[in-house]
C-alpha cells in the first residue's frame, strides 16, 4: 500500500490534512501520483485539478514541510520548472509542532480564565472582567443594563480536560 494512501486511512490525519488543505487540497493528496517528483501543471493535468489550487495546497504542504522541490532551469528559455514531492514521513512532526502550538494557547487561556473574575450582561451576553466591570460600574458597556457575575467553572474544566487529553497524547503527562 502506498504511504500517502496509508496516510490518508488515519482519521486524525485525515482531520488534520483537511483543516490544512480543505476538501480540494485533500482531493489533490488522494490522486498523488505514487512515487517520483512532479510540476505543478503535471499535477493539475494527471488529477484533473484546477492548476491554482494544486500550487495553493503544495505551498500549503511546503509550509509545514510536507511537500518539497527542487526547481530546474530550462537553458533555452530560462523558465523554471518546480518538481514537487510528499513527505508524508514529516506528518508526526508537523501534527506535534500543532499540537504543542495548542497547548500553549489553551494553557495560556486557562490561566487567563483562572486568574479572573467574570461578568455577563444577560442581555447582549457582553463578558467583562472584574477591572473592566468594576470601571462601568457593573452596568454593560453595550447596552447600558446591568453586569451579573459570570461563573466560568464549566469552561476551565473543558480547558483542563483537553489541555490533559493533548498532554497524554504528546507523553507530557
Amino acid at each position: 500500500m502506498d504511504p500517502t494512501e496509508d496516510m490518508l486511512n488515519d482519521p486524525a490525519v485525515r482531520a488534520y490534512l483537511h483543516r490544512l488543505v480543505g476538501d480540494e487540497g485533500l482531493n489533490l493528496l488522494e490522486r498523488f501520483p505514487e512515487g517520483g517528483e512532479f510540476s505543478d501543471e503535471d499535477l493539475a493535468a494527471k488529477t484533473g485539478i484546477n492548476l491554482n489550487s494544486v500550487r495553493h495546497t503544495l505551498y500549503t504542504l511546503y509550509e509545514r514541510r510536507l511537500a518539497e522541490y527542487h526547481r530546474i532551469k530550462n537553458n533555452e528559455t530560462g523558465w523554471l520548472t518546480y518538481l514537487w514531492q510528499l513527505r508524508t514521513d514529516h506528518i508526526p512532526g508537523a501534527l506535534r509542532e500543532d499540537l504543542e502550538s495548542v497547548l500553549e494557547k489553551l494553557s495560556r487561556r486557562e490561566k487567563f480564565e483562572e486568574e479572573n473574575d467574570f461578568y455577563i450582561c444577560k442581555t447582549c451576553h457582553t463578558i467583562s472582567t472584574f477591572p473592566v466591570a468594576m470601571n462601568t460600574d457593573f452596568v454593560c458597556p453595550q447596552c447600558d443594563e446591568p453586569l451579573g457575575h459570570f461563573d466560568n467553572e464549566m469552561l476551565l474544566k473543558a480547558l483542563k480536560s483537553r489541555i490533559e487529553s493533548i498532554k497524554n497524547t504528546l507523553g507530557h503527562a
